[in-house]
This record gives C-alpha cells, structure tokens and sequence, in this order.
C-alpha cells in the first residue's frame, strides 16, 4: 500500500493558517515601512493602497511557497510504503 501526500485543495482550516501567515507579516512591514507616507491620506484610502500592495504579494508570492512547503512537510509525515 502506497502512501502519498494529499492532493486537492488544503482544508480550510490550513488555508485560514497560511494565509494569516503571509498576510499579517506582509501587512505589518508595508505599514511600517510607509506609515509616513500614508499618515495624512484618509483610512479608507490609507487600505487601499496597502490592500493592492498585500493582495499580489500574497497571492503571487507567498502563497505558492507555503503550499509547497505544506506538501513537502505532509510528505515527509506521511510513512513510506516498503516493499
């Protein structure tokens, strides 16, 4: 009996987990590094700005990597068959 990783999407409750992780941190350096150039603009658009900068660095960037690394890690959980 051969064991694999899981294919398919990740549970929701993994998807939830990679995607705080990529973008609470993503979130958090672009306000301190351009809190100074947002300070005076309104909140809404003071979101907007950093919500177009976040949502393409999530998606394109991080995200990718954290299901890689969510496979390699299942993989290496999951026992190998012997012959």
């Amino acid at each position: 009996m051969s064991h694999t990783a899981p294919s398919g999407p990740p549970p929701k409750h993994h998807m939830a987990l990679m995607i705080w992780m990529s973008v609470f941190p993503t979130l958090t350096m672009l306000e301190l590094l351009l809190h100074t150039w947002l300070e005076d603009l309104p909140m809404v658009l003071q979101t907007l700005i950093l919500s177009a900068l976040v949502v393409p660095t999530v998606v394109y960037a991080l995200m990718p990597r954290l299901h890689r690394a969510r496979a390699r890690l299942l993989a290496r959980r999951t026992p190998k068959a012997t012959a």
